[in-house]
C-alpha cells in the first residue's frame, strides 16, 4: 500500500489517471480538464508519473511543440482499480455531504 500511495500521492495524480484513462491528451487539454492546477504543478506531476512508468510522454518533434500524454499498461491497470474507488465515492457522496454538514454545524454551535 505504501508503494501505491507513493506513486499516486498528491492532489492531482489520481485525477490525471482518471482523465488519461480513456484518452490521450495534450498538456493544455489535460490542464483544462483538471481545472485549478497550475502549469508548474501539472508539469511536475506528469514528470513524476512518467518517471514511475505510469504515463508515457509522446513528443511529435514539431514546431510549435506538440506533446501528448497517455497511460502506459501499468498506468491503465492502476487506473482501472481507481475506477472502482470512484464508483464507491459516487455511491456514497450524499452520505459524506450529510456527515460533513452535521460536523460543520456542530463546530459552529460550540462556544
Amino acid at each position: 500500500m505504501e508503494a501505491v500511495v507513493d506513486l499516486v500521492g498528491g492532489k492531482w495524480k489520481l485525477l490525471i489517471l482518471h482523465y488519461l484513462h480513456a484518452d490521450r491528451l495534450r498538456f493544455s487539454e489535460l490542464r483544462r480538464q483538471l481545472g485549478n492546477v497550475s502549469e508548474k504543478m501539472l508539469s511536475q506531476q506528469l514528470k513524476e508519473m512518467t518517471r514511475d512508468g505510469l504515463v508515457r510522454r509522446i513528443d511529435f518533434q514539431t514546431v510549435p511543440p506538440h506533446v501528448e500524454y497517455e497511460l502506459t499498461p501499468l498506468g491503465l491497470d492502476l487506473s482501472g482499480l481507481m475506477t472502482a474507488v470512484a464508483d464507491w465515492g459516487n455511491r456514497n457522496m450524499e452520505k459524506f455531504c450529510t456527515i460533513r454538514a452535521r460536523s460543520i454545524q456542530s463546530a459552529a454551535e460550540l462556544p
